[in-house]
């Protein structure tokens, strides 16, 4: 049997993240992953959908090479080199992720690994070996996967997760969206783009169902322009797959309506991959898909930690890492703070992107604060205008009385790189004040956050 400090089960972003740190704090460290390292992010998720999209971003660039006063006759889009592109990022990032692993003197075990008693880990190659390990302490980071409903069954061929999604064969020239969270508006765009014919079958009443409401009023904008169908307070309740195609089965407030595509992609949540990994085994308490751990990552077992989307946690890939390293950091006795989970950015790659951190205009009015509320449209940004980038704005707000920065929501191109000037404003606990007097850059995106700022002190100067 091997001996380490720390066994990490699982290699996405919270798992490498986290070895990569108790390495550098001088523990021996091991990290076990049974496909590929870098988990669903590098491999499946964050990175080559961003590759994806960028593709199509270019593609629609070129479509529109007219509005920037140049020519580009011709163009035409290869999909499967575009998926190949996204794959070789893919591959390359992960093989980042093994170069990290050498430098750093983490040993890596392929296999499947199985908790048990007494912080020992078994591990089951491919072949079938099972090999035991040790350790003082074991951290769970095994991830998530995408949700099944009944009613929408993936078969990998008429009715698809996202994996599925980003490798097709051949581009579908219908396709269903069930699912409005960040990766069915991500796959929504791209699909759109690349010419399919893109339905948006969301159950609650708005699109991105966790923004601000006007940010899901003025993406629902944006995508019915670009030609996607929006259906909103929709249920699937059926797919038949009998046929060439699908017909999809939506019941709305007002009856129910069939749409014919040749494919659906379902889109509804994550499923953590807390099964066959020998929890019960061990007596770590799960509740409701998750498992249970107090500020620092520690199960009601001793010895056994969890991070990322395994927890009750936002499931997004800088929520793990930053919890993996605060886990670890906490096991060699620093000094750590418990993480804000009120301070997480959240960003949506589409087009116009969305980012937003913090609490959004119906939040803070449902807890009876008295607040100021900003808005400064891109239309007015010079910036914006000369990008051919005019879609969107920045809405912020602060409470009225103390001037705390308590939200921020951003719909527009490149604001998931800006929204870090409201998450690091809020950490320095800045105030509206604050940011109204820092001198912004002219002319950039960025200073619409200023001129955002501006209007909610009734001091805006470009409206």
């Amino acid at each position: 049997m091997s001996n380490f400090d720390i066994i990490v089960l699982g290699s996405g972003p919270g798992g490498y993240v986290t070895a990569i740190r108790a390495s550098q704090l001088g523990f021996k460290t091991a990290i076990i992953e049974k496909e590929s390292l870098g988990g669903v992010c590098l491999n499946w998720g964050c990175i080559p959908t961003k590759a994806l999209l960028k593709s199509a971003q270019v593609f629609e660039y070129l479509q529109h090479a007219g509005d920037y006063g140049l020519t580009a006759d011709g163009v035409d889009k290869d999909f499967n080199a575009v998926v190949k592109r996204s794959r070789n990022v893919a591959d390359g990032m992960s093989k980042g992720v093994q170069f990290l692993m050498k430098k750093n003197k983490i040993e890596v075990i392929n296999g499947h690994g199985t908790l048990k008693p007494g912080k020992k880990v078994a591990v089951k190659s491919a072949e079938g070996t099972v090999t035991e390990y040790s350790a003082d302490h074991i951290i769970i980071a095994t991830g998530a996967r995408s949700r099944e409903l009944p009613s929408l069954p993936q078969d990998g061929k008429k009715i698809i997760g996202y994996r599925k999604a980003m490798t097709l064969d051949k581009q579908p020239k219908k396709l269903v969206v069930v699912g409005s969270g960040a990766i069915g508006i991500e796959f929504a765009y791209f699909y759109n783009a690349m010419g399919t014919e893109v339905t948006v079958v969301e159950y609650l009443p708005h699109i991105v169902p966790v923004e601000d409401e006007d940010v899901s009023k003025q993406l629902e904008r944006s995508f019915k322009k670009a030609g996607i169908k929006i259906m909103t307070s929709a249920e699937v309740t059926h797919v038949d797959t009998s046929g060439e195609g699908v017909k999809v089965n939506v019941k709305k407030e007002k009856g129910a309506e069939i749409i014919e595509a040749d494919m659906v992609l379902s889109a509804v949540g994550i499923k953590t991959n807390i099964e066959n990994i020998g929890l019960e085994d061990v007596g770590i308490t799960v509740d409701r898909d998750k498992i249970m751990v107090n500020d620092y990552y520690q199960t009601n077992i001793p010895g056994y930690y969890a991070i990322g989307d395994v927890t009750p946690g936002p499931a997004l890939a800088h929520v793990a890492s930053a919890e993996g390293i605060l886990c670890v950091e906490k096991i060699a006795d620093m000094h750590v703070e418990p993480l804000d989970y009120g301070n997480i950015p959240g960003c949506t790659y589409c087009h116009p992107e969305i980012a937003s951190v913090g609490l959004t205009e119906k939040q803070a009015r449902a807890k009876g604060l008295d607040i100021k509320v900003g808005k400064f449209p891109f239309s007015a940004s010079g910036k914006a205008k000369a990008s051919g980038a005019s879609d969107g704005f920045v809405k912020v707000i602060f409470d009225a009385k103390y001037g705390e920065w308590l939200g921020c929501h951003m719909i527009g191109a490149g604001v998931t790189d800006m929204i870090a000037e409201a998450v690091l404003g809020r950490k320095l606990e800045t105030t509206g004040h604050e940011v109204l007097k820092a001198v912004h850059p002219h002319p950039t995106m960025s200073e619409a956050v200023m001129e955002a700022v501006a209007d909610a002190y009734g001091e805006v100067i470009h409206l």
